[in-house]
């Protein structure tokens, strides 16, 4: 039995084009506050604020997004996304104070959420009903590959002199590298998708947010606001417990184990169904939380980055390709912004919540109170997918 084909030339570009400008997120994210603390001497504050409004923009860009695929195409989406980042990346050449540099950072970040979306969404779009899983899988690796890859060259670049330039110019020509691929590789994107004007939802909140993708969306948020304690305090509870030099290689081990199961899990999934994957990515995700709260050997921390991996990891995965599934095929740019924007505001709301607690807790209580978050999830998937999980398992 002959399966259909995965690795076409459209899911490739696509997946190139994700990795790319995930690398240039990261890149600068690791970069640019101290960037505005050099060339502007901003304070700490002001600094963070420089890199963190561009969460802010990508969840701007992730809301508009859905709503105008569904009115243009995927396809003009996708070149009004990465036109505006290149246009943000030549600006980043003539800052001249730091209210710009807020401008250009909001800017780039709402065209990171629009060209995200749809490439999210091209990827649901092209991919085989019955490979779903394990495409979105293989494409989500991209983006892993990135996080890892953007922040090593943004910290070797910084040690060059003027990296800061050395940083901006790549941003700039990857960015047009972007542009040229899309241009001769002459891809063959979905056309606009015609919408059942009876069935349309005609509601305000709907034609923004996918209200069917909402649910596993939910969980989405919680996972990720689980996580975000350990992607932003890491560095200060690893020196707390004095294993800094375990606590470099986490994000290594961490990319690793995702990049090795994510390929089985996905076509787990598109066999046996999503609830077979998720729930033992709960538990897993769990016990990695739990010995990462308690950790006070090298070992464990290591042991905790590859389960936290595999868990939260996997899970991310499987919640992505179950938003586009219980949606019509009309309405994916829509579950693909309302997934990404519930799972961004996870990321972005933790560490900014978490933050108020640990000063009057210490990090290990706040990590063990994550572990009952993940707890929560299991009876709550249930609830909202769960019980519901076989009827697309042959869609």
């Amino acid at each position: 039995m002959n399966k259909e084909k995965l690795w076409t030339k459209e899911f490739l570009i696509i997946s190139a084009i994700n990795f790319l400008l995930t690398l240039m997120f990261f890149l600068l994210m690791v970069t640019i506050a101290s960037f505005a603390k050099t060339e502007f001497h901003a304070s700490t504050s002001t600094a963070g604020l420089v890199s963190s409004i561009f969460i802010i923009g990508s969840l701007i860009g992730r809301l508009g997004a859905g709503r105008v695929i569904g009115d243009i195409s995927v396809k003009k989406t996708l070149w009004m996304g990465i036109l505006l980042f290149t246009v943000t990346s030549v600006s980043y050449f003539f800052a001249y104070n730091i209210a710009f540099l807020l401008i250009i950072r909001l800017l780039q970040g709402i065209a990171v959420g629009i060209a995200g979306t749809a490439t999210g969404t091209i990827i649901a779009q092209i991919l085989p009903a019955a490979r779903k899983g394990e495409g979105i899988g293989y494409y989500s690796l991209s983006a892993i590959l990135a996080t890892a890859i953007g922040p090593f060259i943004g910290i070797f670049l910084m040690k060059l002199e003027e990296g800061f330039t050395w940083i901006f110019t790549l941003n700039v020509v990857l960015s047009i590298f972007c542009i040229i691929v899309i241009i001769l590789a002459k891809i063959d994107l979905p056309a606009p998708i015609k919408k059942d004007s009876v069935q349309e939802n005609t509601s305000i909140i709907g034609k923004f947010i996918e209200p069917k993708a909402l649910p596993i969306s939910f969980i989405a948020l919680l996972i990720g606001f689980s996580y975000s304690g350990v992607m932003s305090f890491i560095t200060f509870y690893a020196e707390e417990i004095n294993l800094v030099e375990a606590a470099s290689y986490f994000f290594l081990v961490y990319a690793i184990v995702i990049i090795c199961s994510r390929p089985y899990t996905g076509k787990l999934m598109d066999v046996r169904g999503a609830n077979i994957v998720a729930y033992p990515s709960f538990i897993v995700f769990a016990i990695g939380m739990a010995i990462f709260s308690q950790a006070t050997a090298s070992w464990m921390l290591l042991l905790a980055a590859a389960l936290i991996g595999l868990g939260y990891g996997n899970f991310n995965s499987v919640a992505q390709t179950i938003a586009v599934k219980v949606t019509d095929v009309h309405r994916f740019g829509l579950a693909t912004s309302t997934y990404f924007i519930m799972f961004d505001l996870g990321l972005g709301v933790g560490p900014y919540t978490l933050g108020f607690v640990v000063p009057h807790t210490g990090y290990r209580p706040v990590f063990v109170a994550m572990v009952a978050v993940i707890a929560c999830c299991i009876p709550l998937y249930y609830l909202l997918h769960g019980r519901r999980d076989k009827e697309l398992i042959k869609i």
